[in-house]
């Protein structure tokens, strides 16, 4: 009993995943319909931790993003490491999508996706989809209490930067307002450290509905397809975010999967970056962020990261086109790689955001949207996966913006780094 309470958090949700798999595997194998049992009595729990985390996002990202810019102490400082953090982003995107493609390419090329007469169209109900000017406007709120309300993301963003801006901007003025900000930027941290107290209960019942629900049938002839999106995750993980720990933030590769496994956990299971935000900001600094810096980077990239996402996009076009029969070109699959990295962007990091920007990407190189049902059913699978890269890509970038932010504070002072 003595172990046990020395146990750490990130042991106790590891404990707890395991728990939901062996209780989702039990539900699914000694009960006639073991999955009605877990999403009427297990999944609620789940879904009340959820809500608890997404309750959190909002006033998260509000005041973080302020009491960040603030932190940071003049616009200049808030410039550079905003393009930075853009560019870091949208490049790591693409370098995830072009290995979407070539995996995808390469499993097509030897035949191994599954053929078109062992599937069938599921019943899909086409969403909404946006130009990308439509995206652009979309952008900037006209109300602000609206965009509390909707959680719309990007908006939230804007206006905190623009808040934070006008903060440093009114100087003496403004500060009153900064410590109003920051007070309330350090209430909502306990808070939230109330809720990821939650987190092992939170995600043993999800877990457990997730592997109830989805047994081994319902993957059939898409586990190849399944199987090669994870595979390209694992090869951008190690690669892309091996290079960007070890090489540019100096962390060390296995002490970053130590530090950011809590969050990689939690977002395997709640499959959204919003939701995970509050415990990957916690993760990332214990490894060493900055927290005015992760504060700013984190919750940016929760809404506009999409690496997972990217690689997902990747492996469904090809996928979907070899359904139909389709040979994407070069310039086909460049439009994939360009229409992904500007979806990404107008997408909010939530659960099931991917199918949205699917939609876009196909509806870009002449695909039939409807192809979307032929991995409808098992799209949280995919969600999984990608969620979790997506979180990681962020909480490289704040480790990686930090070291930069370090860097250029030693050289106006004069220092050596």
């Amino acid at each position: 009993m003595s172990t046990l309470k020395k146990l750490k958090l990130p042991a106790w949700i590891f404990i707890g995943m395991l728990l939901g798999i062996v209780v989702g595997l039990v539900c699914m194998y000694t009960m006639a319909d073991g999955g009605a049992f877990t999403t009427a009595y297990l999944k609620p729990v789940g879904t009340i931790y959820i809500n608890l985390l997404k309750f959190l996002v909002v006033p998260v990202v509000l005041t973080s993003i302020v009491s960040g810019v603030v932190s940071l102490g003049d616009v200049k400082r808030m410039g550079s490491i905003g393009w930075k953090t853009v560019v870091y982003y949208l490049a790591t995107t693409a370098i995830a999508i072009v290995i979407g493609l070539i995996f995808a390419s390469a499993a097509k090329t030897i035949g191994i996706f599954p053929e078109a007469e062992t599937l069938t169209l599921e019943e899909y109900t086409r969403p909404e989809t946006k130009g990308i000017m439509e995206v652009l406007v979309g952008i900037f709120p006209d109300n602000m209490w609206k965009s509390f309300s909707d959680a719309s993301m990007l908006q939230v963003i804007v206006v905190a930067l623009f808040l934070g801006t006008g903060i440093l901007a009114a100087g003496d003025a403004g500060k009153k307002f900064g410590d109003v900000m920051e007070s309330a930027y350090a209430v909502v941290m306990k808070v939230m450290g109330f809720v990821i107290a939650l987190t092992p209960i939170g995600v043993f019942c999800l877990m457990a509905d997730v592997v109830a629900v989805n047994g081994p049938e319902i993957v059939g002839s898409l586990l190849i397809v399944i199987g090669v999106a994870y595979l390209a995750y694992i090869v951008h993980f190690v690669v892309c975010y091996g290079v960007s720990a070890s090489a540019l933030s100096k962390v060390g590769f296995i002490k970053f999967v130590k530090g950011i496994w809590p969050a990689m956990v939690v977002a395997f299971t709640t499959t959204s970056s919003n939701a995970t935000l509050p415990i990957n900001t916690e993760c990332s600094n214990k490894m060493g962020a900055d927290p005015e810096v992760s504060s700013f980077v984190l919750p940016l990239g929760a809404t506009i990261n999409m690496d997972g996402t990217a690689i997902y996009m990747g492996v469904a076009t090809v996928f979907i086109a070899s359904f139909y029969g389709i040979n994407l070109t070069l310039g086909q699959m460049a439009m994939v790689v360009v229409t992904a990295i500007l979806a990404s962007i107008g997408t909010a990091g939530v659960s099931g955001a991917g199918m949205i920007m699917l939609a876009m990407v196909l509806e870009s190189v002449g695909l039939p949207v409807e192809g979307i049902g032929l991995i409808y059913g098992v799209d949280k699978l995919f969600d999984m996966g990608r969620t979790t890269l997506n979180i990681v890509g962020d909480s490289t970038c704040a480790l990686y913006m930090s070291r930069l932010d370090a860097k250029r504070a030693a050289r106006l002072s004069g220092g050596k780094k």
